[in-house]
C-alpha cells in the first residue's frame, strides 16, 4: 500500500508566514492511517475549538487551520511560559484516488480527524478465480 498523501508545504514557528494579528503558526503533529477505504488523518490542535477549525480543499491541496483563542487569566500577569500560544496551519497535497464529496472531519479532546475515502473507482478490485 502507498501513502496518497504528500506534504504541501512545511510549516514551523520560525518560517511561517506572517499573520494578520502578529501571532505564531505552528505545524501540527500528525497521524496518517492508510487503509483499502481511504485514510484517516490525525492533527494535534491543542486550544482550538470545533468552530475554530477550517478545512478546505483546491487543486487538491487540502489545506487545515486551526484558530486559538488566547487564554489570558484575569487579573494574572505572567511571569514564566514554556507554551507559546499561535494558530496551527498544514497542508497536503491529494492523490486523485479521493472523493472530495465524502470527506469528514470532527474535533475531539485537541485532535482532529480528518477522514478522506477513496473513491468508488480507485477501490481494490477483487478477482475470483475459478476452478476447473
Amino acid at each position: 500500500m502507498s501513502t496518497d498523501i504528500t506534504q504541501a508545504t512545511e510549516k514551523t514557528v520560525t518560517d511561517a508566514p506572517e499573520t494578520t494579528g502578529g501571532g505564531r503558526i505552528y505545524r501540527p503533529l500528525t497521524d496518517i492511517i492508510e487503509t483499502d477505504q481511504g485514510v484517516s488523518m490525525m492533527l494535534e490542535m491543542p486550544g482550538v475549538g470545533p468552530d475554530h477549525v477550517d478545512i478546505t480543499l483546491e487543486n487538491r491541496v487540502l489545506t487545515i487551520r486551526g484558530r486559538v483563542e488566547p487564554m489570558q487569566p484575569e487579573n494574572l500577569q505572567l511571569s514564566y511560559a514554556e507554551y507559546g500560544e499561535g494558530d496551527f496551519e498544514r497542508a497536503f497535497m491529494l492523490s486523485e484516488d479521493f472523493d472530495p464529496d465524502r470527506i469528514e472531519a470532527e474535533m475531539h479532546g485537541g485532535v482532529l480527524t480528518v477522514t478522506l475515502p477513496r473513491a468508488a473507482e480507485s477501490q481494490p478490485k477483487r478477482i475470483a478465480v475459478k476452478g476447473a
